[in-house]
């Protein structure tokens, strides 16, 4: 149970964590290389946030991975629960 434990924060932790990534993608483009290093380092973060994601998603399980995917579409922040979600 403990081990199952374990797994369960480092798919969470890998899946915020993927939000680095982002944040990097966001962000090369006001650095100042040339256009080619811009477009490659924004590729490879771009996938490296994608592996990352997945991987903490595989690691936290079908369940978890779609009830946290749901919080994070934007699409359902402000829209109201209903009975049966509460």
């Amino acid at each position: 149970m403990k081990k199952k434990n374990k797994a369960i924060r480092w798919g969470i932790f890998l899946m915020i964590f993927s939000g680095v990534f982002f944040a990097l993608t966001l962000l090369i483009p006001f650095l100042e290389l040339e256009t080619r290093q811009k477009v490659v380092w924004s590729s490879a973060s771009f996938i490296a946030m994608e592996v990352v994601f997945w991987l903490g998603g595989l690691l936290v399980g079908k369940e978890l991975f779609t009830k946290y995917k749901a919080r994070l579409n934007p699409g359902n922040w402000f829209r109201k629960k209903s009975a049966e979600e509460e």
